[in-house]
């Protein structure tokens, strides 16, 4: 049987560990296993190995290292975030802003949150996937006390206003409205484009190392100064009293390696990513018809393209491209296995047909143009025959007739 190519098209999922964060953080795991809540040289050296990681963090996003928060991942950040803001601050309102697109972390929360007796305000994102500002700026009342606006989406890759929000808060605190905050989840957008909580003016920003090519298990929350949290897991004095729990020292040293490496390359891996991406949707468009592209062709993320071909499933597609190697997603990882068409496609306004027939191809910092190649012609046959056997196609045929 010949071996087919493995190409790796799922960079939004999670990424490979590069071999430079394994190794920084590889004799965490071994000879340095000290605790870092020790006084004793053991726990020292871990807890130098944790302020390192710390400044590599806040050096990444623009942010002071005593504003960092570790925690498990990006979902227990936006929950330390969201449930630890709110329930500080319920005493004076209990109104919340989102969007329609947020990643189920927050979706989720939102929706949970509600059942309590919070209301909460969904903003419309239409057909390109951003809000408008001027509806946020109407959606606010007297009670409202949080807004979380997703700085990417993790489906489609558009790229939200956030410094226009962050300045629409900014003003309101000057004329007087004090209890009001602002959260962003960048877990997608952390390590992909330049960041800076003072340029976005973000209270609260959420990220996670798996996305930036450090092992998963890790995530950061950033706290502005002054910010008062609610701790959601309850034990020693960890994190400045907002997290307990005894640090996962390799894990945070790997996401500090990540966090300097992405750092340093950014620019480098946006060119790469963004060429990638450009050839194949300009490829894609010549070669497979009755394709739609979701999302703002501008302002989105640069390794990501989100494309519903119509007439097939999407489950099926991937599964065929996986048959021939090539991993690819129908949307957010954390969304897998639910029957229901991906809600972020659906808010763009489309039909359940082309919501089912959503793929999202991410591309990374190791795919090449051989790589991009080999998925265009596993793509277009896939599409070919899956089209030929579909139900879907023939009844388009036969109203075209």
């Amino acid at each position: 049987m010949l071996s087919v190519r493995k190409v790796y098209l799922d960079h939004s999922a999670t990424t490979p560990v590069d071999a430079r964060v394994l190794e920084a953080m590889l004799p965490y795991l071994t000879e340095k296993y000290g605790n870092a809540s020790s006084v004793h040289s053991f726990g020292q050296e871990a807890r130098a190995a944790v302020d390192r990681a710390r400044r590599a963090v806040a050096s990444l996003i623009g942010a002071r290292p005593n504003e960092v928060v570790f925690t498990s991942g990006g979902t227990e950040a936006n929950n330390l975030a969201i449930r630890g803001l709110c329930e500080a601050v319920e005493g004076y309102g209990r109104h919340i802003i989102t969007s329609q697109i947020e990643h189920p972390s927050v979706r989720g929360l939102c929706d949970t949150l509600e059942k309590r007796g919070w209301e909460v305000t969904r903003l419309p994102v239409y057909n390109q996937g951003i809000l408008k500002i001027e509806e946020v700026r109407e959606a606010l009342r007297p009670d409202t006390v949080f807004i979380s606006v997703m700085l990417a989406n993790n489906e489609i890759g558009t790229i939200q206003p956030i410094s226009d929000i962050g300045k629409l808060v900014r003003a309101e605190r000057a004329a007087g409205r004090r209890y009001l905050w602002f959260h962003t989840d960048a877990v997608q957008a952390a390590g992909r484009i330049p960041i800076s909580v003072e340029d976005l003016g973000c209270d609260l920003l959420s990220l996670s190392a798996h996305k930036l090519y450090a092992p998963k298990g890790a995530g950061a929350l950033f706290v502005r100064r002054g910010v008062r949290l609610i701790s959601q897991i309850i034990g020693g004095h960890q994190e400045r009293e907002r997290r307990a729990g005894t640090e996962s020292v390799p894990n945070i040293v790997a996401l500090g390696a990540a966090a300097e490496i992405a750092r340093v390359e950014l620019d480098q891996r946006a060119d790469h990513v963004r060429s990638l991406r450009d050839k194949f949707e300009a490829a894609v468009t010549l070669r497979i018809e009755d394709i739609i592209f979701n999302g703002d062709a501008n302002a989105r993320l640069p390794h990501l393209s989100n494309i519903s071909f119509r007439f097939i499933e999407g489950e099926g597609l991937l599964i065929n491209l996986d048959l021939q190697g090539v991993a690819v997603s129908t949307g957010s990882a954390c969304s897998s296995g639910t029957l229901e068409p991906s809600p972020v496609i659906r808010a763009l306004g489309r039909d359940e047909e082309l919501a089912r027939g959503s793929i999202r191809f991410s591309f990374g910092k190791d795919n090449t143009d051989e790589d991009i190649d080999y998925v265009l012609d596993v793509l277009q046959r896939a599409v070919t025959n899956l089209r030929r056997l579909s139900p879907l196609a023939r009844k388009a045929i036969l109203e075209a007739v």
